[in-house]
């Protein structure tokens, strides 16, 4: 299911090694050209649960693409508004046209609690497994270099003033 800009919707996919990881319709809620903001539902059919942080049918993800970073920032929030955190996915930054957001995880992610105690670092032992060192080294270097300023922007508690 996509629609058009005009109709504020477009599909998301996320694409990891080549293969399309997940594929969703969200909202579009704002657009400044280098800022790609939208809004979708929780995408999976069960609860996932990652120790820290659970997200399940309900839940509302808040996504900011750029279109000149290597990141992506998911704001989530239950269905009842309560702030769970910031989960981001260290990616090529997007490709958006008129229907669809692609973007290309890199397997880095970030959490960062609601309340900025916990930041996590998660799956580094899948990006040095993954190759992309010796495959692509630029891309490697920025995606380590996305992850250690964003950790640092969390531990400053400066996280938030990438989404306004």
């Amino acid at each position: 299911m996509s629609a058009r800009w005009g109709e504020s919707w477009v599909d998301v996919a996320l694409i990891k090694a080549g293969r399309t990881k997940i594929r969703y319709p969200a909202e579009v809620v704002a657009d400044d050209g280098t800022r790609l903001t939208v809004r979708a539902p929780w995408a999976g059919d069960d609860v996932r649960d990652f120790g820290f942080v659970r997200f399940e049918p309900g839940d509302i993800f808040t996504e900011y693409y750029w279109h000149d970073r290597w990141y992506a920032v998911k704001e989530v929030r239950a269905g009842d508004g309560a702030l769970k955190g910031w989960y981001t996915d260290i990616t090529r930054p997007a490709e958006v046209s008129r229907d669809e957001v692609v973007v290309e995880d890199l397997d880095l992610d970030l959490w960062v609690s609601a309340d900025g105690t916990q930041i996590l670092r998660l799956d580094e032992d899948e990006f040095a497994a993954s190759g992309l060192a010796d495959s692509d080294p630029r891309a490697a270097e920025e995606a380590a270099r996305a992850l250690d300023a964003l950790e640092l922007l969390a531990r400053e508690g400066r996280f938030t003033e990438l989404l306004v």
